[in-house]
């Protein structure tokens, strides 16, 4: 249907295949709800600051962000999963005073102090360190995705047919 280059121009790997990631898989989801879609200029601000952030990471690689998708749940709820390569870099980027997440953060939270958060718009994340043997995945005829585009991917054969074979999966094992 697309060729062999998918849809949005990532090529497809035939067959079957998992993501190649060794260790333990940093994941954030972070994400926004428009709880007052009258409220324009309260959510609109924060829907634009995500992807500010993200074309920031991109320049700037050793910041340890390796993958990501965009997303929406409703038309209230969008979200991004990002996958980093470790939870320090992930802690590092939220708290340096020179990347524009720390600005936004400020922003909201002066608006806050003041008074002026008025429940228009909700903000939330959820980060989580999965440790090696604790996660596993799939793809079938996939252009590189999710965790496969933060590590890459193998065929499903070097990590097992099954998904317990594949939870059961250790770096360095033979």
């Amino acid at each position: 249907m697309f060729g062999k280059f998918g849809k949005f121009g990532k090529k497809v790997a035939a067959g079957r295949t998992t993501a190649a990631a060794e260790g333990d898989v940093v994941v954030l989801l972070i994400g926004m709800r428009i709880n007052h879609f009258w409220a324009v200029h309260h959510w609109v601000p924060v829907l634009l600051a995500m992807p500010r952030m993200l074309r920031e990471l991109a320049r700037a690689p050793e910041r340890g962000l390796l993958s990501h998708v965009l997303l929406t749940a409703s038309p209230r709820t969008y979200y991004v999963v990002q996958y980093w390569e470790s939870k320090e870099k992930l802690y590092a980027y939220a708290h340096s005073p020179e990347m524009f997440h720390h600005r936004a953060w400020s922003i909201v939270n002066r608006k806050e102090k003041a008074g002026k958060v008025r429940q228009h718009v909700g903000l939330w994340h959820e980060a989580h360190v999965v440790p090696e043997g604790a996660y596993e995945s799939i793809y079938a005829d996939m252009p590189a995705f999710g965790l496969a585009a933060a590590h890459g991917q193998v065929p499903v054969e070097r990590r097992g047919r099954s998904a317990k074979e594949r939870f059961a999966h250790r770096s360095g094992a033979a």
